[in-house]
């Protein structure tokens, strides 16, 4: 990701550095206004909202990693009471996500219950990079393990990527506003190195590892505590070198010219099927607009057409 927004704001970024002297390159993600806006679009227990939040940190600190110019995509799918999450963001720092879940479901899990196993249940976690129609689409898929989604993702890196990489999510409401974040750390190869090198390498990765696990769960998600002073205050022992920050901002891809479209190309016959008291109504599931059809709107494009659009808040 290095086309899209920049920003010196502290609320919604992706930060990312490297631990001076050591073959390791980090992420932080911080997510302020957009994971708020996102979820406040949707009626979703607070379980479910805390783990959507999740999964849109780990989103973008996983698309930072990659060189992409599309959509990346990450998506757990489960037979839990939380059937489906959704999240994707744009090469140019545009995220939008949604779940689908069992309202009596959830409503009857425990406090006490892990999040991903008793949510999710069992499943796949699945990331995709799409860069348009003339390129081949990249997805790797991993089981859903352990007791939250940083775990599956460390598994997927371990065993489908052959790379080290540690991670460390967060999500919360802070003046009852949702916030969430994410830390990557990438162990990078190391060729040539010989046994005594390998082992201080070794040495100084699970150290990095131990120092990302010191951060609480509250610094990462303070928007007090600058994202600069957040990784001195971690990685000063080494030093850490940032780099250009990428902003992230909440924004749907969805449009009334869009909704048209796949209307029109659908077959006559489920098309009538869809017509409820003389309209057709289609709303996003990302982000919760309506858009409303007359039988003048889907007339033949020289028609002129009438447009009512809602947003459900």
């Amino acid at each position: 990701m290095r086309t899209g927004l920049t920003t010196q704001n502290d609320a919604d970024v992706i930060q990312p550095f490297q631990i001076e002297g050591l073959e390791v390159r980090g992420r932080l993600v911080r997510l302020s206004e957009v994971a708020d806006e996102i979820l406040s679009r949707h009626a979703y227990p607070e379980p479910v909202a805390r783990l959507l939040a999740e999964m849109m940190a780990l989103t973008a600190v996983l698309a930072a990693a990659l060189k992409y110019d599309g959509i990346f995509t990450l998506q757990a799918k489960g037979d839990g009471p939380v059937r489906l999450m959704v999240v994707d963001l744009t090469s140019k720092g545009a995220m939008r996500g949604y779940a689908q879940f069992d309202a009596e479901a959830v409503a009857g899990l425990s406090p006490e219950q892990p999040l991903l196993p008793h949510l999710l249940g069992a499943g796949y976690l699945a990331f995709t990079v799409d860069q348009g129609d003339y390129t081949d689409r990249y997805q790797g898929i991993v089981e859903l393990t352990g007791s939250s989604l940083a775990d599956s993702v460390h598994h997927y890196f371990r065993q489908s990527e052959q790379l080290q990489a540690g991670f460390k999510l967060a999500a919360g409401k802070v003046d009852g506003k949702w916030r969430a974040g994410a830390l990557m750390l990438q162990r990078l190869p190391v060729e040539g190195a010989g046994e005594i090198a390998a082992d201080l390498a070794e040495d100084a990765w699970r150290r990095v590892v131990a120092m990302m696990a010191s951060c609480t769960d509250t610094e990462l998600i303070d928007l007090d505590l600058l994202v600069d002073r957040l990784l001195y205050s971690l990685f000063h022992e080494d030093g850490v070198r940032v780099f250009e920050r990428q902003g992230v901002e909440a924004k749907c891809r969805c449009s009334r010219d869009r909704v048209d479209n796949v209307l029109r190309a659908m077959p006559a016959d489920d098309l009538a099927d869809m017509w409820v008291d003389g309209a057709i109504t289609v709303t996003c599931e990302f982000c919760n607009t309506t858009y409303r059809f007359q039988p003048e709107d889907l007339a033949p494009k020289e028609a002129t057409s009438t447009k009512d659009e809602t947003r459900k808040d």
